[in-house]
């Protein structure tokens, strides 16, 4: 899950069952791939069998691992990373937690003080490479594997392994009878192989943030007590095979790069047909309050609404299914599905399955590593969703993103804003990562389309989705993309935004009759639009072109001679006497200091 900060949308997350037993049909092939067709990433087919005792919460796995090294190295090692082991007295997690400046009130010490039948831990009990037995250490939340034979490129390899695993106290995200009373919330459960890319590998512990996976295929079965309800991620096989007390479902996922799974005896089980898309699958307690059993019942076809719009904003849905799971806590998105808690008011139940729902497109179809870029992927759901919300309502505001901006200015004035480029566990203060991930990140994304035009903006997103979905995009890749779309120069755009935190500051400093002078204060430079008033009551717009864009957006305004950033001051003459001016009206433009942006004429 991920932290808010004050004005910023809300949050979800897990997964659902399909009802259907046969075939599957693979919806979900890559698009074509990017220009730079030097570009591999890795693939993992999973394979696991899973037997839950819902009595002491432990299971017991056997996963069947094949993984196509397709880059063009050799590779000496391999990385597990077994999150569970985070929810242990002395983890990084738990350290973390208590000596951060302002610790997150959700965790604060609660994993000090978990007795040894209430941590989490994922044990590896064997563990072995085409047949052959492997070395292997746990170091915290991390597997680390000498291989008894080099992965070649082009290789696949066969692991095996056998594990045995307890589900701690529900703290974060994960995690067994959380306070609203959900039996089971298993995320981030199992030994998932870790990503190597053209940086290396992505072996990060796990300390409070965010997640990074193999595109892969995913073949589960799981065993546990018939009389539990379970979503997840997937598409279920047949009806459960019944043993005893317990049943066995199996679970087919095609080209996701996680899998997630709730169950409790006492879910209600709701489906929901989107025209033309996915079926949406709907999890929640039948003990909780008539008012809020309602609002689950009102939430089903406002998120196929939602579904519709992302579908149509960003691109298609490629799944056969989507399921919205009470469990967890606050909300977290997961592969076709997310976990969010329940008991909510409606528009704080609506709020948070829209972001979380977003997130299927940002982060779970264009997967960015989140633990070094997670301002793309919750700042971009931030974004969108805010606009899904904001179609929804009866009266649309001008600006949705307006809470993100609030966010980003206090942040920006705050003294402890560290760059986008910074690690999401390296952030000095909780709240920092907050605004900087959610605010800042869908500042960078709507303020883009003050920059090149919302229409712009529009095919920009459309275009990333076709070229990156089911990839792992990079912050140039947006950027870039954004340059295809309009011919425009825009590195200077991620470069001062997201890799400093230089700041917009632009002012009116001067009218002197028809002429007019503004100033740049800040360091960041921008295009500017510009309100003129006159004298007679006549009001024209202006289009200043940053001369370093090296284009302009498409405007109905006048446009005027290009600003050349390293001059900070800018002089130019309109035809008649004026009465006032104003920097940027649509306050699209992350200004620091709105005081400065218009003047008067004495």
């Amino acid at each position: 899950m991920k932290q808010l900060f004050s004005a910023i949308a809300t949050l979800v997350f897990l997964t659902s069952c399909h009802s259907a037993n046969t075939v599957i049909t693979d919806k979900t092939s890559n698009a074509e791939t990017p220009s730079n067709s030097g570009y591999w990433q890795q693939h993992v087919d999973y394979k696991m069998n899973i037997d839950m005792d819902v009595e002491t919460y432990q299971y017991k796995g056997e996963q069947t691992l094949v993984y196509t090294n397709n880059s063009p190295d050799v590779l000496n090692r391999v990385y597990y990373h077994l999150y569970f082991n985070a929810f242990q007295p002395g983890s990084e997690m738990d350290v973390r937690s208590r000596t951060i400046k302002d610790p997150d009130p959700r965790v604060g010490d609660r994993i000090s003080k978990l007795e040894p039948n209430e941590i989490g831990y994922i044990k590896v009990n064997a563990l072995s490479q085409n047949g052959t037995a492997l070395k292997y250490e746990t170091v915290g939340t991390v597997l680390e594997v000498k291989l008894d034979k080099p992965i070649q490129p082009g290789e696949k390899v066969t692991f095996k392994m056998v594990f045995d695993a307890q589900v701690p106290k529900q703290i974060r995200r994960s995690g067994r009878n959380n306070k609203e009373g959900v039996a089971l919330s298993m995320t981030q459960w199992y030994p998932k192989l870790a990503e190597y890319d053209d940086e290396g590998w992505h072996a990060d512990p796990y300390i409070g943030r965010e997640f990074h996976g193999v595109w892969g295929d995913f073949d589960v079965s799981l065993t546990i007590d018939k009389n539990y309800v379970v979503g997840g991620t997937g598409y279920l096989q047949g009806e459960p095979s019944i043993n005893g007390s317990k049943k066995t479902m199996r679970f087919i996922a095609p080209k996701v790069h996680d899998f997630t799974w709730a169950a409790d005896p006492d879910y209600i089980h709701d489906t929901y047909q989107v025209t033309n898309g996915p079926l949406l699958h709907f999890y929640y307690k039948k003990d909780l309050p008539a008012e809020n059993l309602q609002f689950w019942k009102d939430l089903q076809p406002d998120t196929a609404k939602l579904m519709e719009f992302f579908s149509n904003s960003v691109g298609k849905y490629p799944y056969d299914q989507y399921s919205v799971i009470q469990g967890g806590d606050g909300g977290m998105e997961y592969a076709m599905c997310t976990l969010i808690t329940g008991k909510r008011n409606y528009g704080s139940l609506l709020g948070v399955t829209a972001h979380e729902l977003a997130h299927t497109w940002f982060q779970f179809l264009l997967a960015t590593n989140e633990a070094k870029h997670e301002w793309m992927d919750e700042g971009f759901t931030s974004y969108i969703s805010a606009l899904a919300m904001n179609a929804l309502r009866e009266t649309p505001r001008e600006n949705p993103t307006y809470g993100s901006y609030l966010g980003y200015l206090g942040l920006a004035k705050s003294g402890i804003e560290q760059p986008l480029t910074t690690h999401a566990d390296r952030y000095q203060f909780n709240r920092a990562y907050g605004a900087s991930a959610y605010s800042k990140g869908a500042v960078f994304i709507a303020q883009l389309g003050y920059v090149i035009g919302e229409e712009n903006l529009k095919k920009t997103l459309k275009k990333y989705f076709n070229d990156f979905a089911f990839k792992h995009p990079k912050p140039m890749d947006i950027v870039r993309t954004a340059e295809k779309i309009t011919d425009f120069e825009l590195d200077w755009y991620l470069i001062d935004f997201a890799q400093t935190t230089n700041t917009i500051d632009y002012g009116v400093k001067a009218i002197d009759g028809s002429k007019i002078t503004l100033e740049r204060i800040g360091q960041m430079p921008m295009p500017i639009d510009l309100s003129v008033t006159y004298k007679d009551g006549s009001k024209e717009e202006f289009y200043i072109p940053l001369q370093m864009m090296r284009g302009e957006k498409p405007t109905s305004s006048t446009v005027v001679e290009d600003w050349a950033w390293a001059y900070p001051t800018y002089t130019f003459d309109v035809s008649k006497p004026v009465a006032s001016v104003e920097i940027d009206s649509s306050k699209m433009m992350a200004d620091i200091n709105s005081d400065n942006n218009t003047l008067k004429s004495e």
